[in-house]
C-alpha cells in the first residue's frame, strides 16, 4: 500500500515529465524540418531550437513562465533523462571512433589530421589567452590555468564525425577523395581529442591528491572497459547478442549508464565513462553486438533533444549578459581560421590538389553535437564557464552551418571553370 501511495503521489510529476518530453520531441521535429528547408544538417536544427526554446520563453513571458512550464522537480528529471541520452549516444559514437582509429590510416590522412588538429589547438590557445589576458573573470572562472587552456584548445579542435558523414551522404560525396580523407582525419582528431580532454579534466583537480584521485577513477573506468571488451568476446555473449539482440542492447545500455554514474561519483564526468565503454567494444561490421550498439546509440539520439533544452536553460539563460561580443567574435573567427587553414595546409602537405584541399578545409570545420558533448564535459567538470561555453556553442553552430553553403560555392566555382575551359577548347577546335 505504501508503494502504491508513493506511485500515486508521483503520478502528476511523471505525467508532467512525459508531456514535457513529448513537447521537446515535437520541437526537435520542427527544428529538423526547418533545417531541411534551409538545406542544413537536421541535427543543427535540433540543436538550435532546443538551445533557444528556454531563453525564448524567458524573453517573451519572463522567468516565472518557464518555472511554471518546467518546475524544478520536472527539470531535475529532464536533466537525468538528458544525461542518460548523452551517455547512450556516446557509446555508439565512441565505438565508431575506436573501431575506425584502430585501422592504421595512410600517411596522407595523418598529415591532414595533424594540420587540422595542430592549428586549431593553437587558435584555442589564443582564445584562452584572450580570456586570461583580458582579465575576463566571468569567462575565466576559477579552474586551474593548464586545465582551462587545454579544454578550450581541445574544444576548438573538435570535428563532428556524425554530422560530416551526414553532409557527405546527403551530397553523395562519401566516396570522393575529399570526403574519404576528411572523414578519416576527423576520426583520428576526435580520438586524440578525447585523450586530451581526459588529461585536461584530470589537471582540473588542481592538486596532486586531485590528480591521483582522477587517476584512480580512470583506472576504475579502464578496468570496466576491459571487462566489457573481453566479456563481449566470450561465446556466451556472442550467442546472446545473436539470439536476444534487444536484451543485449538493454544490458549494454545499463552497463554504460552504471559505469558513467560510477565515474561521476568518483569525481570525473559521466561522459568519460560512456566514452570508455564505447571505445572498448570490439570493432567489426559483422560482429554480433553491432545491432545492440546501434540500438543503444539510436535511443540516445532520440533523447538528445532533451540535452539541448537542458543546456539552453542552464547555460544560455544565465550567460548572455556575461559574455562579451569580443569573446563571441573571437571564438567564431579563430574557429573558422584554425580548421580552415589547418585542414588546407594538411591537405596540401599530403599532396592533394588545391580544389580537394579547399573542400577538406571546409569539411573539417564541421562540429555540431560532438562539440556540445566536449563542452558539457568541460562544464560539468567545473573547468569551463557559461560565457565560454556560450561563445564556443555559437562558434560550433556557425562553422557547421557554413559547411553546406561553402561547399556549394566551391562546386559552382569548379563548374564555371570547367565550362569556361570547355568553351575555350571548343572555340580552338573550330578555328
Amino acid at each position: 500500500m505504501e508503494t502504491l501511495g508513493r506511485f500515486i503521489g508521483e503520478a502528476p510529476r511523471i505525467a508532467h515529465v512525459t508531456v514535457a518530453l513529448a513537447v521537446i520531441l515535437l520541437i526537435a521535429l520542427a527544428g529538423r524540418a526547418l533545417a531541411r528547408t534551409l538545406r542544413q544538417p537536421e541535427v543543427i536544427g535540433e540543436i538550435v531550437v532546443g538551445l533557444l526554446c528556454g531563453p525564448a520563453v524567458i524573453a517573451l513571458f519572463g522567468r516565472p513562465a518557464l518555472d511554471a512550464v518546467l518546475p524544478a522537480s520536472v527539470f531535475d528529471v529532464l536533466k537525468v533523462v538528458s544525461q542518460a541520452g548523452l551517455v547512450l549516444f556516446l557509446v555508439g559514437l565512441a565505438h565508431k571512433l575506436g573501431a575506425a582509429s584502430g585501422k592504421a590510416p595512410r600517411g596522407s590522412t595523418l598529415r591532414v589530421a595533424v594540420g587540422a588538429l595542430a592549428v586549431p589547438l593553437l587558435t584555442g590557445l589564443a582564445l584562452a589567452g584572450l580570456v586570461v589576458v583580458g582579465d575576463d573573470t566571468a569567462a575565466r572562472g576559477s579552474a586551474p590555468l593548464p586545465a582551462f587552456v587545454l579544454v578550450v584548445a581541445v574544444s576548438m579542435s573538435i570535428t563532428a564525425v556524425p554530422v560530416m558523414a551526414r553532409i557527405l551522404a546527403d551530397r553523395g560525396r562519401t566516396g570522393t577523395p575529399a570526403g574519404q580523407t576528411a572523414l578519416a582525419a576527423a576520426i583520428v582528431i576526435d580520438a586524440v581529442g578525447w585523450l586530451l580532454l581526459t588529461l585536461a579534466i584530470s589537471l582540473g583537480k588542481g592538486s596532486l591528491d586531485g590528480v591521483l584521485h582522477s587517476l584512480r577513477a580512470l583506472a576504475f573506468g579502464g578496468v570496466c572497459a576491459l571487462a566489457v571488451r573481453y566479456g563481449l568476446r566470450t561465446r556466451l555473449a556472442r550467442n546472446g547478442c545473436v539470439r536476444m539482440p534487444r536484451t543485449a542492447a538493454v544490458l549494454l545500455g545499463a552497463t554504460a549508464l552504471a559505469v558513467a554514474l560510477a565515474m561521476e561519483h568518483l569525481g570525473m564526468t559521466a561522459i568519460l565513462g560512456a566514452a570508455l565503454v564505447g571505445m572498448a567494444i570490439p570493432g567489426g561490421e559483422d560482429a554480433p553486438w553491432e545491432r545492440a550498439v546501434t540500438t543503444v546509440s539510436r535511443l540516445g539520439a532520440a533523447l538528445a533533444p532533451a540535452f539541448f533544452v537542458v543546456t539552453g536553460v542552464t547555460v544560455l539563460t544565465g550567460s548572455f549578459a556575461d559574455t562579451s561580443w569580443l569573446l563571441l567574435a573571437s571564438a567564431v573567427v579563430l574557429g573558422c581560421l584554425g580548421k580552415g587553414i589547418g585542414g588546407y595546409l594538411g591537405a596540401r602537405w599530403s599532396g592533394r590538389p588545391r580544389g580537394t584541399a579547399r573542400r577538406i578545409a571546409v569539411l573539417m570545420n564541421t562540429r555540431g553535437l560532438t562539440e556540445l558533448i566536449a563542452l558539457q564535459a568541460g562544464l560539468s567538470a567545473g573547468i569551463l564557464t557559461g560565457p565560454v561555453v556560450l561563445a564556443l556553442i555559437v562558434m560550433a553552430l556557425t562553422t557547421t552551418a557554413m559547411t553546406g553553403p561553402l561547399l556549394n560555392l566551391l562546386d559552382r566555382g569548379e563548374s564555371r571553370l570547367t565550362t569556361g575551359a570547355f568553351a575555350v577548347a571548343t572555340e580552338s577546335s573550330v578555328r
